[in-house]
């Protein structure tokens, strides 16, 4: 019998800590063999290394180190470069927590397609999440604010532990905007809103809502439901469930709107196997992915200049384009803990999400085509304009220009850059050793 095929694992560290030694352990108990697996891991300027502990803890994992932030384009194709002679590359988030078969079920669905140039797994979310659903009354704060308002929703708690990091927004909410100081990263509902907390280690579940004026609002998980009444000033409310936790997609491969956008296929769908039989999609999640070692060799490696974001559905595009196909292999399961690194919604991870959907999409479609989504994105920058800066004004509050500032810096770096990327787009690059 031949030997399995080789594949090369490679894992980006930027002051992960615990989750990417985490990831790493569930990556030495894969279910292939120790021989015919080659795990890397790419240290990218963290300022908590986590170097010693892997040369101690864990032999069979390479390091290879970057003593600068390369961004998560930069430091995969450092892990890349050494691919050599694998047949397969597979690239792990160093907050992905791989299942022992997850392997098998990719490699299989490359090999039966010498034109599949990626196989992505399922992936969900970490954790099992508890439901919970929010009825409130609504007003208008009028004066350019037509929207209707509900409570803000600012934090989550199960037990002790702090879960507003890991809240789901599944249904009603009215998106990131700038909030009271003491209640960052929260979110307006509408008058009926869905959300879902990870149990972790489970406990009784509180969140932590305020209004604009008393207001009542009901609290449903499972059959269980009570009314309390939300006041000005944020606090804690419980909530009473019995609820069975669910399990929550994060990916299971991606797809690419005609305006460039980027999405998670099944994002924060319970998963109830509707995405269990495999398709072909048009493009390929970095979270975890199996990509084919001629396909890498024929397209090449990242865009570095994306540093963060879109730097795999460039790739995916690219190979597209070049006649390379994407398929989902669902029976091959992997759990992220999303955005650990880089938070969603952070000013961070929000600047390149949106600079770098920009350029990607200018380097798919002509002059006059990417000159009218420009446009669009500064269409709705106005509209944040007026939500954030005018409407605060005329209600004698501070005004509060930071996602508009953000998306005006956005834009400006993507004029700036996509002339550059369409001139000199990303190409092959050869695996050392080969």
């Amino acid at each position: 019998m031949s030997a399995p095929p080789l594949v090369h694992v490679v894992v980006v560290d930027h002051d992960g800590g615990d989750l990417t030694l985490g990831c790493l352990r569930h990556l030495v108990a894969t279910d292939w063999p120790a021989e015919r697996l080659r795990i890397v891991l790419v240290e990218n300027g963290s300022r908590l290394p986590v170097t010693a502990v892997v040369r101690r803890d864990l032999p069979g994992v390479t390091v290879g180190e970057s003593p600068t932030n390369r961004g998560f384009a930069g430091g995969a194709n450092l892990g890349m470069r050494t691919r050599g002679d694998a047949d397969y590359v597979a690239l792990v988030n160093n907050d992905a927590f791989v299942t022992p078969g997850w392997l098998g079920p990719l490699v299989a669905t490359c090999a039966a397609d010498p034109r599949v140039g990626a196989a992505c797994p399922k992936i969900l979310l970490a954790e099992p999440a508890v439901e919970i659903h929010l009825e409130a009354p609504t007003h208008r704060r009028g004066r350019g604010d037509a929207r209707d308002l509900g409570v803000r929703v600012s934090g989550a708690r199960v037990g002790p532990a702090d879960r507003g990091r890991r809240l789901q927004h599944v249904a009603g909410f009215w998106g990131d905007e700038p909030m009271p100081d003491d209640e960052p990263g929260g979110q307006w509902t509408h008058g009926h809103a869905v959300l879902r907390i990870p149990t972790g280690t489970g406990g009784d579940l509180a969140l932590r809502l305020a209004a604009d004026a008393p207001t009542p609002v009901t609290l449903r998980s499972g059959t269980v439901s009570s009314t309390v009444t939300v006041g000005r000033t944020p606090a804690w409310y419980p909530v009473p469930s019995d609820a069975v936790p669910v399990e929550v997609c994060n990916n299971v491969g991606s797809v690419v709107a005609p305006d460039g956008y980027g999405a998670d296929r099944g994002w924060l769908e319970v998963d109830t196997g509707q995405y269990d039989t495999p398709v072909e999609v048009g493009a390929w999640c970095g979270a975890a992915v199996l990509l084919r070692r001629e396909y890498l060799d024929d397209v090449g490696l990242f865009d570095e200049r994306l540093f963060l974001y879109y730097e795999d559905v460039d790739l995916s595009l690219r190979g597209a384009r070049r006649g390379w196909r994407y398929r989902t292999a669902p029976a091959s399961v992997v759990r992220h803990v999303h955005s650990a690194t880089s938070v969603e919604g952070s000013a961070l991870s929000a600047h390149y999400n949106e600079r770098n959907r920009l350029l990607v999409h200018g380097t798919q479609v002509g002059p006059g085509a990417w000159w009218r989504s420009a446009a669009r994105h500064l269409a709705v920058t106005a509209s944040y304009a007026r939500r954030d800066v005018a409407t605060p004004l005329a209600h004698g509050r501070r005004p509060r220009p930071v996602i508009v500032a953000r998306r005006l810096r956005a834009l400006g770096g993507a004029v700036v850059r996509r002339p550059a990327l369409r001139r000199h787009p990303a190409g092959p690059e050869p695996a050392s050793g080969r």
